[in-house]
C-alpha cells in the first residue's frame, strides 16, 4: 500500500471474537478480521470495548488526533484478556512495527470512520445514510485539560469504565463498592464538587441560606471561579459545559451511573439559578443548545438510563419549568437570544416527547369518557414543580405565649422575644424549604 494513501487510524488489538467495540457515536460487534478504525478526522475521539456485547462493564479511552499536515497518526490500544481491560500500547518498538505493517491490514482489517445516521426519507433502506456532525458538536467544550482533571493525566489514553465513579457516588449507587476490587480497583473520577443540599457560603445564616437554596447563583459562581481551571472567565464557564458534555457521553457510550448523577447535579445547579441568568446569559444560551442536542440522542441510551417519556419527565421537566419562570421575571433586550433558545428547546420537547413547560394546560376540568359519561378530573402534582398550591412557602404568626416559650423565659423584653421568634421561625421555615427542594431536585 502506498504510504501516501494512509490516514489517521486507531488499532484495537486482541479483542475476542464477537466482542463489542465502538468509537464516538457508533458501536458494533467485531469480526475476526477487525483490527481498528481508519480515516479518523482531527479532534477528540472516544473508543470503547467489552469482551461481550451482553456484559455491563465497558472500558473506554479518549484520544486526540492533531489537526494539520504531517504523517498520519497511529494510536495503538490493546485488550488485556487477563484483566479484561483496555490498555494503551507504550512499547515504541511494537508501535513502529504496526505502523510499518499497516498495509497488510488496511483494506480488510480496518473499518472506515463514518458517523452516520438514517435520513428521514430513507429509514427503510438501511444502507442509505448521511453524515452526521453531532460528535464534534457534542464534544465542542471538552478539552485535554478537562479530561486530565477528571480521569487523570494520561495523554491520548484518558481512560475509564462503566464502573468508574466519583467518591461521592460510591455509597449511593448500587454495585459500585463491590466492583472496586482490591486487585483491580476502579478509577476515581474527579468531578466538579457539587452539594445540592448546601448552596450557600460557609457561615451563612437565616435569610441568606434561604435565598441560597432558592437561587443557586452563588453556588454556580463558586463552582466556576474556584474549581474550574480556565485562564479566563469564559473559559471557566465553558469548563462547566464541557463536564456536562463529558458526563452525558459517558452515559451514552459506557452506561456510567456516576456520570449520569453528575450530569443531573450540574443541571440541578444551573437551572435553579435566577440572578446568574442575567449575569451569565451567554453561558445559559450555550447550555440550552447543548441540552437540546443531547436530548435528541436520549433514544440511543441503552437500558433506559434516562426515559424522557416517563410520567412527569423525571427530574428535568420541573427544572425547566422553574427556569422558564425565573427567565420571565426579567425584562430587557439582553434576554431575547436566551428566550429564542429556550423556545427552540421547548418546541423540540413538545414535538418529540409531548412535554408542556408552561402553565397553559388544564389542571382541573371535565373529562368526557368513551361512553359519553363526564367526570371531573384534577392533574395530580400540577403545582409540585413550582412553589404554588400546597408547596407554596407559608408565614406562621406566633401567639404571645409561643413567643415567650421560644425566648426561654417569660420575663424578657418584647424586642428580645420578637427577635428570637423571628430567628427561630425563619430557620424552621428555611429547613422545611430545603427538605422540599432536596427531594424535588
Amino acid at each position: 500500500m502506498d504510504p501516501a494513501t494512509q490516514t489517521h487510524c486507531v488499532l484495537l488489538l486482541d479483542l475476542p471474537p464477537s466482542a463489542l467495540a465502538g468509537i464516538d457515536l457508533l458501536s458494533f460487534t467485531t469480526t475476526p478480521r477487525f483490527r481498528g478504525v481508519k480515516n479518523l478526522p482531527p479532534g477528540l475521539h472516544f473508543i470503547f470495548a467489552a469482551s461481550d456485547a451482553s456484559l455491563s462493564v465497558r472500558h473506554g479511552a479518549w484520544f486526540y488526533v492533531s489537526p494539520g499536515a504531517g504523517s498520519p497518526q497511529v494510536f495503538l490500544k490493546r485488550w488485556d484478556a487477563a484483566t479484561e481491560e483496555l490498555v494503551a500500547a507504550t512499547n515504541q518498538t511494537e508501535v513502529l512495527r504496526w505502523k510499518a505493517n499497516l498495509g497488510s491490514i488496511w483494506k480488510d482489517g480496518l473499518t472506515p470512520y463514518r458517523q452516520t445516521v438514517p435520513t428521514a426519507d430513507t429509514r427503510e433502506e438501511e444502507d442509505v445514510v448521511e453524515e452526521s456532525t453531532d460528535w464534534s458538536r457534542l464534544t465542542a467544550k471538552i478539552n485535554p485539560t478537562l479530561l486530565s482533571r477528571i480521569t487523570g493525566l494520561n495523554p491520548d489514553h484518558w481512560s475509564l469504565t462503566s464502573a468508574s465513579s466519583a467518591a461521592q457516588d460510591e455509597d449511593s449507587i448500587p454495585g459500585l463498592e463491590s466492583s472496586n476490587s482490591i486487585l483491580h480497583p476502579e478509577k476515581e473520577l474527579h468531578f466538579l464538587p457539587i452539594d445540592l443540599k448546601k448552596t450557600w457560603r460557609d457561615g451563612a445564616t437565616g435569610r441568606e441560606r434561604t435565598e441560597g437554596a432558592q437561587d443557586r447563583s452563588w453556588a454556580l459562581g463558586e463552582l466556576i471561579e474556584k474549581h474550574c481551571q480556565g485562564s479566563s472567565h469564559r473559559a471557566r464557564e465553558s469548563e462547566v459545559l464541557g463536564e456536562i458534555q463529558f458526563a452525558f457521553l459517558m452515559v451514552l457510550t459506557l452506561n456510567n451511573n456516576s456520570c449520569l448523577e453528575q450530569w443531573k447535579r450540574l443541571l440541578g445547579v444551573l437551572f435553579t439559578c435566577r440572578q446568574a441568568i442575567k449575569e451569565r446569559a451567554k453561558l445559559f444560551i450555550e447550555l440550552l443548545g447543548t441540552l437540546k442536542l443531547q436530548l435528541s440522542h436520549c433514544a440511543d441510551m441503552e437500558a433506559g438510563m434516562f426515559d424522557m417519556n416517563e410520567n412527569g419527565g423525571g427530574f428535568l421537566k420541573p427544572l425547566l419549568r422553574r427556569f422558564r419562570k425565573a427567565l420571565d421575571e426579567f425584562d430587557g433586550k439582553w434576554k431575547a437570544d436566551l428566550v429564542d433558545e429556550f423556545e427552540e428547546l421547548e418546541e423540540f420537547l413538545q414535538q418529540e416527547f409531548g412535554w408542556e413547560l408552561d402553565d397553559s394546560f388544564v389542571k382541573h376540568g371535565m373529562l368526557e369518557l368513551e361512553d359519553g359519561e363526564r367526570v371531573e378530573m384534577d392533574v395530580n402534582g400540577a403545582d409540585e414543580d413550582d412553589e404554588t398550591g400546597e408547596y407554596a412557602p407559608t408565614v406562621v404568626e406566633l401567639t404571645p405565649s409561643q413567643l415567650k416559650e421560644l425566648s426561654g423565659t417569660g420575663d424578657h423584653g418584647a424586642d428580645s422575644s420578637s427577635d428570637a421568634a423571628e430567628d427561630s421561625g425563619e430557620n424552621s421555615e428555611e429547613d422545611a424549604d430545603l427538605e422540599d427542594m432536596d427531594t424535588r431536585f
